[in-house]
């Protein structure tokens, strides 16, 4: 996947899986010329959306190994890597596939979310599960996501 070689790239230059956001940020923007600084920034925000990075301080760590993806020498990424799905859209494309009438699924979140008065994001999650829609990796973003809120 594009999205993965292109944040894989500057771990590989820089020799680790630790890197300073900004020197992340020159690396994809600067160094290689394939974004601006505003389009990197949003790479690295979509990256850590997806779980390949995590953010620490003012570093991003690899959450893989950026020397297993495979990156050819002509290797430039296009930009659908800055459109990310949120969770939202990735458990509701989720219960749609499963069959699920995508207006009914978005009424019935909707109506969770107001009831329970919890994100979308977690209303998404209980719907599908309710659904028997397996979105467990969402489910751990969501919950991850409201324990650093500070919501238990």
């Amino acid at each position: 996947m594009s999205l993965d070689a292109a944040v894989a790239v500057p771990f590989r230059d820089a020799g680790r899986d630790r890197v300073g956001e900004g020197a992340f940020v020159v690396a994809l923007s600067l160094d290689r010329d394939w974004f601006s600084p505003d389009q990197a920034k949003r790479v690295v925000d979509v990256a850590a959306g997806r779980g390949l990075i995590e953010r620490d301080g003012n570093d991003v760590i690899a959450q893989f190994d950026p020397t297993e993806v495979a990156v050819s020498e002509d290797f430039a990424p296009d930009e659908s890597v800055l459109r990310e799905q949120s969770v939202f859209e990735r458990v509701l494309e989720a219960v749609v596939a499963a069959g699920v009438e995508k207006q009914v699924a978005v009424a019935a979140i909707n109506d969770r979310q107001r009831e329970l008065g919890v994100t979308l994001e977690a209303a998404a999650v209980l719907y599908a599960r309710r659904q028997g829609v397996d979105v467990s990796e969402a489910a751990e973003r969501v919950a991850r996501d409201l324990r650093e809120a500070g919501v238990d």
